[in-house]
This record gives structure tokens, sequence and C-alpha cells, in this order.
């Protein structure tokens, strides 16, 4: 398939941003990136376009991600929006952290415990700490978190929150959300029974929005390509919002356009059409 990119964008280059979603949409849900879309993104970072990787996951499993692609220099949005890295191959740690966005996660933990109360619990700071409530399914976490008492995650400032129930579908987790009734903060569900919450009013589309205006890239330069529910925004704030082939209806119904699947190397499609402009 062949893209016909839109007219009003500029080519490939430094006055071009391009925002990407991970997991479905770079990489498979098993965590492979192929050669072609690894070759589409270091061609299209090495014409100087902005290409920011804006994902949920937290800072820990974002690096590995950004290394495995070889951007090294640039900005990173993680955490659905609540943590934003400058990428800096002098730094310390690889990186500076641009911004972080938190909130008081205690009547968001009780009101979710007490409609599922046999989930499994996840709490983020900005320090890159990362507490449990119980181990999580094996691969689902990268690095070592921290298990601790469900009192101790509620006095967490947090960047993000999950919820993870290995035993229901999503579905169960939309119908828990109609009963909990969430108050004062952002949340998206995943494919799985998987919830992540930001504190109110952060998303990629929040924190993207920050960088394209420190980079000084026009609103009608912008480009975004996801899978999930937690990309709408960013496909709302982007000039061209671009879903993947697996992404559900109420998702597409967000994008400008609909590429392949992630087994198609959907993500590659585009980025090869930016490419050729």
């Amino acid at each position: 398939m062949r893209f016909t990119v839109p007219h009003h964008l500029p080519k490939a280059g430094p006055e071009l941003l391009v925002a990407l979603d991970v997991d479905g949409t770079l990489m498979s849900h098993l965590g492979d990136v192929t050669a072609r879309v690894a070759d589409a993104v270091a061609a299209l970072a090495a014409t100087g376009t902005h290409v920011v990787v804006a994902t949920g996951r937290g800072v820990v499993a974002t690096t590995p991600v950004l290394d495995a692609l070889g951007l090294w220099q640039g900005y990173s949005v993680c955490s659905n929006g609540a943590m934003t890295l400058q990428l800096d191959p002098e730094a310390e740690r690889g990186f500076e952290i641009l911004e972080a966005v938190t909130f008081h996660p205690e009547a968001t933990l009780r009101r979710l415990r007490r409609v599922l109360p046999d989930a499994l619990f996840l709490v983020e700071d900005a320090h890159m700490g990362r507490l449990v409530s119980a181990p999580f399914p094996d691969g689902e976490l990268h690095g070592d978190p921290r298990v601790v008492d469900f009192e101790e995650l509620c006095q967490v400032s947090a960047t993000r929150v999950t919820l993870r129930a290995p035993d229901l579908e999503a579905v169960h987790i939309h119908e828990a959300l109609e009963q909990a009734g969430l108050h004062g903060v952002s949340y998206a569900v995943g494919w799985t029974a998987w919830l992540d919450v930001a504190p109110e009013g952060v998303t990629k589309a929040s924190a993207l929005e920050r960088v394209r205006e420190h980079l000084r890239v026009s609103p009608f330069a912008t480009v975004a390509v996801g899978d999930g529910a937690n990309d709408h925004e960013m496909f709302d704030w982007a000039s061209w919002g671009v879903a993947m082939g697996q992404a559900s209806d109420r998702t597409k119904a967000h994008a400008n356009d609909v590429t392949g699947t992630v087994a198609e190397d959907g993500l590659a499609w585009v980025l090869e059409a930016l490419l050729e402009r």
C-alpha cells in the first residue's frame, strides 16, 4: 500500500515532528521491532525529522526501545504524557527529565480496589521508582519493581497508576470503571485487562504539544501513528493521524488514515511515504 501524504506537511526534515506509539505500532506486543521498521525510523531521524516516541510505558520500559532504535537525541514522552524526557547521550542516564506531572493516587487506588479487589497495582513516581502490590505476570514489566503494602502505594506522589487483572478481559475493566466513578484523573484501557491512570488533563497530546512548542514546529507539521485508546488525543492533536490496521473502530475514527497492521509493518508504510515525498 502506498500512502498519499497530505500536501500541507513539510518534507522529512527539521520542520517535521513525527510521534510514534510503541506497543502495537513500533513493535508487536511480543516486543519485536522488525528490520524494516527500524530502518525506516533510522532513515527518518537521519533527515533531521523530530522523531518522538510517545508511549504509555514508564521511563524504565521506554529507554530500551530508544536504545534499540538508535534514538539518542531529541525527546520522548512516557507514562502517557506524565513524563517528558530530553535525550542526551552525554547525560549520565542518557536523558534528563524535562517535565514530570504527578498526582496523589490514594482516592483512585481505593476506588479501583473496591470494584476489582483481586487486581494488581503498579505505581510509578517522578524519580522512576516503581512499586507494585504483588508481582505481575512474567514478562509484563521491565526491571524489578518493589513489592509493597497497598497502603504504601497510596502515599506515593505518582506519575502513573496501572491496574492489571490477569484473569479478566478489557471489557470487564470498562464495566468496573463505570462503577468506580474515577474523578480528577485521565485514564486509558489497553487491549488486555490493563488500565493506565495519569494526572488529570495529562495525555500524550498534552506533552507532545509542549515538545512541539519548544521545537517551534508548526502545528500543521505534526504526524502521529498509534493503535490504542491512549492515542485518541494524540490523533486529535496531530495534523495527520494514522491508526494501525489492528486498531479498534473507535480508535480509527480519531485518525485521518489507517495503515497496515503491526504484523504487516504498517508503521514502515507511513514512514517510507514521508521519506519518499
